[in-house]
């Protein structure tokens, strides 16, 4: 992901750390069977089944560019300057209403969440925005607090199969909301998502708006790396969620972005062994690009896949992720959401044409020494062999692009509180460096961000 648009650096720790607390791992046959329960026979009502809570992240980061200036900020006097360094910070808070379902065969619910965000800091060459991290007006003076409805929709549900029509969160390898700012996104359309199997799910969606992290109105779909900014009206997906064994987990997806492309994915996560003694994590995730309907994006074949490695021993985890990009072109994804299940999507994506990337990560859960709760981890990542001079359209600007390299490494903590009155409560410090070659669009630069995240019950 681009550096304005980074992937928070938990969620990749987050996906080996789970395995260190993993039990033991069957390899066993999973049958597919019919689930002997339902959730709509468990339906306690309307108003029985209400729920009001909400969580509040003060969300701080600063970066400095390590060479050249990479951002800009507007003087008083309305001209455009250039700084070498952006600092942001934010109060960001969700007050979620959730309803209970109507008891009978087909039930119905409602959801509807506030969003609100205050800036903390309001230094206009600090903030060098407009950015997708503080809101500001167009000439980059911030707004000092600001509030949007996150979520409207309406539930009906019928045995473990629920239809959600209106604004709403969902999170797929191609649809997913994206949460690493102070607010997260969220998507205006329609959602099924089936269950009526215990390792079997279906998920089918379709969307015509997103409602940005750091914006009040909706936006149409355009995607993260293009050049040209072109929108589309619509955008489906469409998958299924496999579990054909204890150990290991399916999913295949398939997207269509209206006269953009259609898309692609399969994934598959196993684990091996036990991690008291010693276990193996193995991950793929693939996706398939080809062009759609009028090309806006231009003529597009490109296949990306990572392939993840995690050797976890009690406490330890060590991990090697490969990534390689066969295309002219970026691989690319959607705006404002977070559909890039690669393993190497970090501060950079390492999704340049034809790229190719490794990365060694090492993660320290703390709870086999009596802090649970407490990580740390650091990792580095290498790209190169970066090549856009094969590339023949216009969206991307990738045909400078000729043995591109860059690397990235980062160092992290976060702290999750485990009782009291507030459980639940995560704290989390990143310090990441990020460096490139003269045309790898990504640039230099450090960045340092603290988040903490406190969530509530009110009822």
């Amino acid at each position: 992901m681009r550096i304005f648009t980074s992937t928070a650096l938990a969620l990749t720790i987050g996906s080996f750390c789970s395995v260190v607390e993993a039990d033991p791992q069957r390899q066993d046959y999973v049958p597919l069977t019919l689930k002997t329960g339902s959730e709509q026979e468990q339906a306690t009502g309307f108003i029985d089944g209400q729920r009001l809570s909400g969580s509040t992240r003060n969300w701080y980061a600063r970066e400095r560019a390590a060479r050249g200036p990479l951002w800009k900020y507007y003087k008083s006097d309305g001209t455009r300057h250039d700084t070498h360094s952006r600092e942001n910070w934010l109060q960001g808070t969700i007050l979620n209403y959730s309803s209970g379902f109507t008891q009978g065969t087909v039930g119905f619910a409602v959801e509807a969440a506030g969003y609100n965000a205050v800036a903390l800091l309001q230094n206009r060459k600090a903030i060098a925005g407009p950015n997708n991290r503080t809101l500001t007006h167009s000439d980059g003076d911030p707004i000092d607090q600001w509030s949007k409805l996150g979520l409207a929709n309406i539930k009906a549900r019928v045995s473990n199969t629920t239809l959600t029509i209106g604004r709403l969160s969902m999170d797929t390898p191609m649809m997913a909301y994206i949460g690493n700012r102070a607010l997260p996104s969220s998507f205006e359309g329609a959602l099924l998502h089936s269950a009526e199997f215990d390792n079997l799910s279906f998920d089918f969606a379709t969307f015509d708006r997103v409602s940005p992290r750091t914006e009040q109105s909706l936006s149409k779909f355009r995607t993260e790396y293009s050049a040209t900014g072109v929108e589309t009206d619509h955008a489906s997906t469409t998958g299924v969620n496999y579990q054909p064994f204890k150990s290991l987990t399916t999913s295949l997806y398939a997207t269509k972005v209206d006269d953009f492309w259609n898309q692609y994915y399969f994934g598959a996560n196993h684990v091996l062994g036990d991690s008291a003694v010693l276990s193996l994590s193995t991950g793929l995730n693939y996706y398939k690009t080809v062009d759609e309907g009028s090309k806006k994006m231009g003529e597009i074949d490109n296949d990306t896949y990572s392939l993840s490695l995690g050797l976890t021993h009690q406490a330890h985890t060590l991990s090697a992720n490969w990534q390689q990009v066969n295309g002219n072109e970026y691989f690319d994804y959607l705006h404002e959401t977070n559909g890039i299940y690669l393993a190497n999507s970090l501060l950079s994506d390492f999704n340049g044409p034809n790229e190719k990337s490794l990365q060694i990560s090492y993660v320290l859960n703390m709870a086999p020494y009596g802090v649970p709760g407490l990580k740390f981890n650091l990792y580095n990542a290498r790209g190169w062999g970066i090549d856009g001079t094969h590339y023949r359209g216009t969206a991307y600007d990738v045909k400078g692009m000729d043995g591109e390299t860059h690397y990235e490494w980062g160092i992290g903590t976060s702290y999750a509180v485990q009782s009291g009155p507030l459980k639940d409560t995560s704290i989390r410090a990143t310090y990441t460096a990020h460096r490139a070659s003269k045309a790898q669009a990504d640039g230099s630069l450090d960045e340092f961000r603290v988040v903490t995240t406190i969530p509530f019950n009110i009822l």
